[in-house]
């Protein structure tokens, strides 16, 4: 652990409304908009390619000393053979709720030649043009156009919040605000590579992190564009599988119907697991599902149903389970098809069965359902339907012994949380931003991805709220992935309003 000292401390707050803190930074904004950008960009330009851990100690440094610029006293929180988390605080005066804001520096991986331009660390200010993305020249000063984007990777995922965070403190500084609350900062650099670190990391500095919640900033806000309080995620279990068919490819005229065939074997197997719309087939699966209380079933139902436009856009002719709404689906678990590969298809076939086929897929889980117990109820039930499991490369005596072989193998896996709407952390941070916003501000219950917040939930035993600011259609993990400009702004005049106001509506006992 390296100890970065704050340089500077930020002037003393002033007492006024919610209206007259967001307007200042506001306007602040409105006239630093070029140099929010550039700083953006040059972080960017820095490669976050996940597990590449020079690259990546380089995003933490530079990380570490933007916070010191505005008076964060700043720590990188060592790891063996990992980037560092970069640990920051900012401490109000006197008696104070502490707060966490979390995002991650790190990124997927790139194909370069699959980018508009092909150099996915040179971002890329563009504009929308007759259905095509086009390069502007970023100006020397003046506003931007809210609906500009900069392209490159992590600018959704997950750069954006660290800098509008660091760029709602600067338009703090600037009106004479201070956070009214102690704020600590965590950002991670292994998000993208299953946090292997991660656990250590809290069980190690647990007295540090000290806190009263977390806010996870991570994730897009809603498919409506409208700003969303995320109560929990999905937990997820990845498998990869391989069935066997016979020891060398064989001609499929003269064995087939006769040798037993991997593509029809992995089908028979996926089907096995779920049925069309959905449903877990899988005995048991459901006995540790915790249902949706009435009250998060009403929150998912009373949020914008962006159902049909989202059909219209992804040329879907309908969706499973009846056309069932997408909001109360993300409160089911679920079993997903990532990939199947088997021969070959189009100019490439062969009339042949081959040797083998490979199927990778997903189940993600609700509240009280385990990684587990996942292992165990599927394995058992592949075993039921005639499956022989091993959890490395088949032997020739296990293929000569057992018709139908699959080798399994599991990836680590993360549970689910979701914290109660009535919880204080929860409590505080509607009111902050329905002030903010002079409307609700979305409360979903869960939504449908994954982050590591049970590891936080397990370890340090706090409340763990997601609230993301970046655009639903930023293209997170795949080619040009990017930032809208508006998203940003909105997120810089939230977290001012988090900064200076969650204590206002923080309730005074817990419910």
């Amino acid at each position: 652990m390296r100890t970065i000292p704050a340089l500077f401390a930020l002037v003393a707050p002033a007492t006024m409304l919610a209206q007259g803190t967001s307007k200042p930074v506001r306007d602040w904004r409105s006239t630093h908009e070029v140099a929010i950008v550039r700083e953006m960009n040059a972080l960017l330009a820095l490669p976050n390619v996940t597990r590449d851990t020079a690259s990546l100690r380089r995003n933490a440094t530079a990380i570490a000393a933007l916070m010191q610029r505005r008076g964060i006293a700043t720590q990188l929180l060592e790891t063996k053979d990992g980037p560092p988390v970069v640990f920051g605080e900012l401490k109000a005066k006197g008696p104070a709720k502490t707060l966490v804001l979390y995002a991650h520096y790190d990124g997927q991986p790139v194909i370069a030649t699959e980018w508009q331009g092909g150099a996915p660390f040179t971002p890329a200010f563009r504009m929308q043009r007759d259905g095509k993305w086009v390069d502007i020249p970023l100006p020397n000063s003046g506003r931007l156009d809210p609906e500009a984007r900069i392209f490159a990777r992590g600018s959704g995922d997950d750069k954006a919040p660290i800098i509008a965070i660091l760029a709602a403190l600067d338009g703090m500084k600037s009106a004479g605000q201070t956070p009214s609350i102690n704020l600590k900062f965590f950002f991670e650099g292994e998000e993208e590579s299953e946090s292997v670190h991660l656990e250590q990391t809290l069980k190690t500095h647990a007295a540090l992190l000290a806190s009263d919640g977390w806010i996870f900033c991570d994730s897009p806000v809603h498919a409506s564009r409208q700003m969303q309080v995320v109560l929990g995620v999905r937990g997820s279990m990845g498998l990869e599988l391989t069935v066997y068919g016979p020891s060398r490819a064989l001609h499929s005229g003269h064995y087939g119907n006769w040798a037993p065939n991997p593509g029809i074997l992995v089908s028979e197997l996926l089907t096995s697991l779920r049925d069309a719309d959905g449903k877990i087939l899988v005995k048991g699966f459901q006995d540790d599902v915790l249902p949706p209380t009435a009250k998060e079933l009403a929150a998912a139902r009373a949020l914008p149903k962006p159902d049909a436009a989202l059909r219209q856009e992804l040329l879907l002719g309908g969706t499973e389970a009846n056309d069932a709404l997408l909001a109360e689906r993300l409160l089911l678990p679920g079993l997903n098809v990532r990939g199947i590969r088997v021969g070959n298809v189009e100019g490439a076939a062969a009339n042949a069965i081959a040797t083998d086929a490979k199927a990778s897929i997903d189940f993600r889980l609700v509240p009280k359902q385990t990684p587990e117990r996942i292992r165990q109820l599927v394995e058992a039930h592949l075993v039921a339907n005639g499956w022989f499991i091993t959890h490395a490369a088949a032997t020739d005596q296990e293929r000569l012994s057992h018709k139908k072989v699959v080798r399994l193998t599991w990836g680590a896996g993360d549970a689910a949380t979701r914290v109660s709407a009535d919880s204080p952390v929860a409590t505080a941070l509607f009111g902050a931003m329905d002030e903010l916003l002079g409307k609700p501000i979305l409360r979903v219950p869960t939504m449908g991805g994954t982050l590591p917040t049970a590891i936080f939930e397990h370890t340090l035993g706090v409340p763990l709220i997601v609230f993301p600011i970046a655009n639903h259609d930023d293209n997170q993990h795949a080619k040009d992935e990017n930032i809208r400009l508006q998203n940003m702004w909105d997120g810089i005049d939230a977290f001012a309003a988090i900064f200076t106001r969650l204590d206002h509506f923080w309730p005074s006992t817990t419910p």
